[in-house]
């Protein structure tokens, strides 16, 4: 079954483990990035749609392609030019990448970070573990608490490229902490993600994604 974690934690689960999360105000604007949401939404419709949608949030069925509603602008043009200049590798993402001028890149990332994330729901019976994970890592192991960077209700960080992860798909970001503990993917500044997600076990892996679906402003 999945739940929605809205930011008021309702969830028993979460009361019971006596936490409470933090809302802070997303950042807003492009801090200096630039780009014309409306050109964006243009070059959207002609090459992104497919996989993201035109509303940012995916399409039915394909959990494993991002949502990039709401994501900070950024964050998004960061990955944009890592998968242009071959800094990052996928095999649906790289030839999309590639023709783009900067300029189109910025104004791609200026129209997905304007739009609203549609949220999510986590696995109710993942939880508890995926939160104890989220904030507070694993000691034993080494693995840091996810909150570090990405914030108490996973909002993450525009001027630090901390992507938003809440509501994020819990196949996405689970496939995402899989390759980093590859080394698949390895575009992380000073390997912070791939550190994190070296000591992380299937099972963890599995509970934080959950849990950070159902994260909800």
């Amino acid at each position: 079954m999945k739940i929605s974690l809205s930011s008021t934690l309702a969830a028993a689960a979460l009361l019971a483990a006596g936490t409470t999360l933090a809302s802070p105000a997303p950042e807003s604007g492009s801090v200096g990035l630039g780009g014309d949401p409306e050109k964006g939404k243009e070059k959207a419709g002609q090459i992104c749609q497919a996989c993201h949608g035109m509303d940012g949030n995916g399409v039915p069925g394909q959990p494993v392609w991002p949502k990039l509603a709401g994501q900070h602008p950024r964050y998004i043009y960061k990955q944009l030019m890592n998968f242009k200049n071959n800094e990052r590798y996928n095999v649906q993402m790289s030839p999309m990448a590639m023709p783009l001028t900067e300029e189109e890149v910025k104004n791609l990332a200026a129209y997905y970070s304007t739009l609203e994330q549609s949220g999510g729901t986590a696995e109710a019976e993942l939880v508890q573990k995926g939160e104890q994970i989220y904030r507070a890592g694993n000691a034993d192991t080494g693995v840091p608490a996810c909150s570090g960077c990405h914030g108490p209700a996973g909002l993450g960080s525009n001027l630090a490229k901390f992507p938003r992860i809440a509501g994020q798909y819990s196949e996405y970001l689970a496939q995402t902490l899989k390759h980093f503990r590859s080394h698949e993917r390895a575009n992380d500044p000073n390997a912070m993600m791939r550190g994190v997600a070296a000591n992380m076990t299937d099972e963890e892996i599995d509970a934080v994604a959950a849990y950070i679906e159902g994260l909800n402003r």
